[in-house]
């Protein structure tokens, strides 16, 4: 730290610290985007059996499959007859947040998602 004129101390750095850019190389490269891809589905995946197993009385009979359209992904959600209202909410609003959540992690994943409730 050295002083200046009007009593502000100013942190100087050490010139001795090289940026290192080959380990910022090695995060971006080498992967590839179909195992993105599918970490990204299943992350997804998961999200929506995390929400309706917490909302759901039955949390056994939560299951979520999935199908690949190309450029759009079809998940498809199975839960009890008793919890399909918990599930879609009043005026289907639980499952339009659910809905939105998935928007933003397709946006991440650069795909289109949809969302049926079975």
């Amino acid at each position: 730290m050295t002083e200046r004129d009007d009593d502000a101390t100013v942190d100087e750095q050490d010139d001795s610290v090289q940026n290192d850019d080959s380990h910022a190389e090695e995060l971006d490269g080498d992967e590839s985007e179909d195992g993105d891809e599918l970490s990204a589905i299943d992350s997804m995946r998961e999200m929506i059996v995390y929400i309706a197993r917490a909302l759901a009385s039955n949390p056994d009979a939560v299951s979520v499959t999935e199908e690949d359209d190309g450029d759009r992904i079809y998940f498809h959600l199975s839960v009890d007859d008793e919890d399909k209202g918990k599930v879609i909410g009043r005026d289907g609003r639980v499952a339009q947040s659910i809905r939105s959540l998935l928007r933003v992690a397709a946006v991440k994943a650069d795909t289109r998602v949809s969302l049926e409730i079975d």
